[in-house]
């Protein structure tokens, strides 16, 4: 998760929801200008990104940035166009290795500002079964029910 200083853009809650992280790691991820612009606005979504390995190199897919409103002609901008992400070599082997077993996958948890720099946290992840999604949705009603119960006689 990134430090309290880096003001956070945008955060993948579906991610969180439907796999359980097993690490994470700090990519810097390859803008144009206009879709710098954009990010900085918070005109991005994360939802249904993902990372993919090809020849060595790691893009994020899915991953769309609304285009600048300033920009004239907007409808040739591609907006779910795959951009490259920066990581260590031995990292990506790591993940690329993982990722073949089958069982993981490699996602976007959240992107932030680190200096004036755009920063991807890409972490690895395993898919959550359908009765662990349905027991987180059963202890969250069940804290929300004791917090309403507990503000009712306080």
């Amino acid at each position: 998760m990134s430090k309290k200083s880096d003001p956070l853009i945008t955060k993948n809650k579906k991610a969180f929801f439907d796999y359980e992280i097993i690490d994470s790691w700090e990519a810097w991820i390859k803008l144009k200008w206009y879709e710098t612009k954009s990010v900085r606005q918070k005109h991005v979504n994360l939802k249904w990104a993902f990372l993919s390995i090809i020849n060595g190199e790691i893009y994020i897919k899915s991953m769309h940035i609304t285009a600048w409103k300033a920009l004239s002609n907007r409808e040739a901008i591609e907006t779910d166009v795959e951009r490259k992400v920066f990581l260590h070599k031995k990292t990506i082997n790591y993940l690329q290795v993982k990722s073949r077993e089958g069982w993981y996958t490699i996602i976007p948890t959240e992107l932030y500002f680190k200096w004036s720099l755009v920063k991807l946290r890409v972490a690895l992840a395993r898919g959550k079964k359908a009765h662990q999604k349905k027991q987180v949705l059963k202890e969250r009603a069940m804290d929300k029910a004791a917090k309403m119960a507990l503000k009712k006689y306080l």
